[in-house]
C-alpha cells in the first residue's frame, strides 16, 4: 500500500536571507517521474504495443509518444472505436502497468545525473515533489529504486486524480502536499502537455529533452535543457526570483 512520504526539511530564514529572498517563503520543484527521473520511454512504448496486440490493435511510436503525460486510462478510453466499460479499461489499465514494471525493472536506467540534481537541491532546502500520471505502484517502485522513497515532501500519482495533464490537477495537488504555494514551484518535465498543466497551475515549466523530445516540441517551457545537470539552485531561484531589469543590467 503506497503510504504519503515524509516532508523534507523547508528552506530555513537563514537560507532564504542568504539567498537574496525578500521574506521565508518555501520554494519547490515538482517533477514529473518517467522521462526526468527514469528513462522509462522504451518499456512504456513495449508495455502498450503487448496490450494492444492483444486487443487486435497496433500502436506506432508516433501515436505512443503523443499519449506522453495523460493516465493509462484516458488512453484507454480514447483509443479509436473503443466500446469499454470503465471495468474493462482498469483491467486494462492493470495489464498494462504490469507489464511496464516488469520491462522497467529488468532493465531499470536513471536519468543520467539525477541523483546529483536531487541532492543539489535537497542541500540547497528546496522542496521536492513527484507528480506522475503514472498508477502508485510505477511510482512506489521507481522512488524505491531510485533510493528517494522517503525524501519527498510530496507524491501525486495517476489514481490521486481524475483528470491528467495539460489539466493542472497532478502538480496544483503535488504543491498542496508539500505545503506550498503555486507561485513558488518550478516543474521539470518531458512532455507538452506537462508544460502545458505546469503553465494552467500558475508555476514555471522547465523542458527537459529526452528520447522522443526535440527542443521545439518543448519551446513553451521558460527554460529547455539537455540534461538534468544543468538544472542547478540558481536555476531555480533565476526563474522564481528573476532579478529586475536594472539590475540584470548590471550583471
Amino acid at each position: 500500500m503506497w503510504e504519503q512520504p515524509k516532508a523534507m526539511t523547508p528552506l530555513t530564514e537563514g537560507k532564504q536571507r542568504a539567498m537574496g529572498l525578500p521574506e521565508p517563503s518555501p520554494l519547490g520543484v515538482i517533477f514529473d517521474m518517467d522521462g526526468v527521473l527514469v528513462d522509462s520511454y522504451w518499456a512504456h512504448l513495449k508495455s502498450w504495443q503487448i496490450v494492444a496486440a492483444q486487443e487486435g490493435r497496433q500502436i506506432t511510436e508516433q501515436e505512443f509518444a503523443a499519449t506522453f503525460g495523460r493516465t493509462s486510462r484516458e488512453i484507454i478510453a480514447s483509443w479509436p472505436n473503443a466500446c469499454y466499460t470503465d471495468e474493462q479499461i482498469a483491467q486494462l489499465d492493470r495489464r498494462k502497468e504490469a507489464a511496464f514494471r516488469e520491462l522497467l525493472a529488468a532493465h531499470f536506467t536513471p536519468m543520467p545525473g539525477v541523483h546529483q540534481m536531487l541532492e543539489r537541491l535537497a542541500q540547497a532546502g528546496f522542496r521536492l515533489a513527484v507528480g506522475s500520471s503514472g498508477p502508485p505502484e510505477n511510482v512506489a517502485m521507481v522512488l524505491d529504486r531510485l533510493g528517494w522513497k522517503d525524501r519527498f515532501a510530496a507524491v501525486v500519482h495517476g489514481m490521486d486524480i481524475s483528470r491528467g495533464k495539460p489539466e493542472p490537477d497532478v502538480f496544483l495537488l503535488a504543491a498542496q502536499r508539500a505545503g506550498l504555494q503555486p507561485a513558488n514551484c518550478v516543474v521539470v518535465e518531458d512532455a507538452p502537455v506537462g508544460i502545458e498543466a505546469a503553465h494552467r497551475a500558475g508555476m514555471k515549466a522547465i523542458g527537459l529533452i529526452s528520447t522522443g523530445r526535440t527542443a521545439e516540441q518543448l519551446a513553451a517551457a521558460d527554460l529547455v535543457v539537455h540534461h538534468l545537470e544543468e538544472i542547478t539552485p540558481q536555476q531555480i531561484l533565476a526563474l522564481l526570483r528573476p532579478l529586475p531589469l536594472s539590475e540584470a543590467g548590471r550583471k
